[in-house]
């Protein structure tokens, strides 16, 4: 089923997620189209508990989704449609739900919010976990470093969800996920380009400086993707919480080393607009501070871990359960 998906996802993602739609995506033109598809396909509600995928399956096509760069808030809206559950279902299924962060001191405007200017229906995380419904009335656009809608919203009609998922450490996954992809054609765009490229008659990645950036490159690809793998598999456990943890400090320090490698692969042709080099660097430099950044989920591990006590922290790394 995973595969399946995954590959389903991909035919999609390849024909729609072309350079253009995402520069019209950065001008703030919602990506109908693709969203049409995906909602044509029944993707738009594979991560509801009666679809037939399990979280797994919904975490390998984020992956698919960051490795394409889909200018869409596909997490977001597959979350928000699970938690939304029978709430969800007044309106047109292509509808877009997505999801936000309830303001600490007020919970009514709602912020970070992908594509709220486009949703029929917000759900909001609060910071203890806490997951409520609204539904938008007003909007102030904003966007991330990587150009993608991240809006302010004014919500009302506000109403409790009974979910008894982990809501932040979920949507951490997703950002782990996403760029677990992201990082994946950030590597494939400095190989291809490294054997295009030549210098001194001969093809750059001939040079044995080059050879070992990208070697770097590959082992930080492979470890977060690893990560990522191993937080998806504690789904449901109790280690879920820490092993996003891990996953997304991992991701987090791999998206710092990568991004700089390859830019540096690329030379000056890799900071032009022009390039598609930037669409995925900029998305993995906005994700990596989305769902919380590292420093806070690697304080939230080191807690653990110092709670714990000596004699058991080595158990703690070295095992699955």
């Amino acid at each position: 089923m995973e595969q399946m998906l995954a590959d389903a996802a991909e035919r999609i993602f390849r024909d729609q997620c072309a350079k253009e739609i995402l520069d019209a995506a950065e001008e703030g033109q919602f990506p109908a189209r693709l969203w049409q598809l995906l909602c044509e396909n029944g993707f738009q509600l594979m991560a509801m508990p009666d679809s037939g995928a399990e979280l797994a399956d919904v975490f390998a096509v984020l992956r698919v989704a960051g490795r394409f760069a889909a200018p869409l808030p596909l997490a977001e809206a597959l979350l928000a449609n699970r938690w939304l559950g029978e709430e969800g279902g007044d309106g047109p299924t292509d509808a877009l739900n997505t999801v936000g962060l309830v303001a600490e001191d007020d919970n009514t405007h709602w912020r970070d919010v992908p594509w709220g200017r486009a949703a029929r229906r917000i759900v909001g995380v609060a910071d203890d976990g806490g997951v409520f419904a609204g539904t938008p009335v007003a909007v102030t656009q904003a966007v991330n470093l990587a150009g993608e809608p991240r809006d302010q919203v004014e919500v009302q009609d506000v109403e409790p969800l009974p979910c008894a998922e982990p809501a932040p450490a979920l949507l951490a996954l997703a950002r782990a996920a996403q760029s677990a992809g992201a990082l994946e054609r950030v590597l494939e765009l400095g190989i291809g380009y490294a054997l295009e490229r030549e210098q001194f008659g001969r093809p750059i990645a001939r040079f044995q400086a080059v050879q070992h950036m990208l070697a770097m490159v590959a082992a930080e690809v492979a470890a977060a993707g690893r990560a990522s793998d191993a937080a998806v598999a504690a789904i449901g456990s109790e280690r879920f919480a820490f092993e996003v943890a891990a996953a997304k400090s991992r991701v987090g320090e791999a998206v710092g080393l990568v991004a700089e490698a390859v830019h540096q692969v690329h030379g000056a042709m890799g900071f032009t607009y022009e390039h598609q080099l930037h669409h995925f660097t900029r998305r993995l430099w906005a994700w990596r501070d989305e769902c919380g950044s590292e420093t806070y989920w690697q304080a939230l591990l080191g807690r653990r871990l110092c709670a714990l006590g000596a004699d058991q922290v080595w158990d703690f790394l070295a095992t699955s359960s």
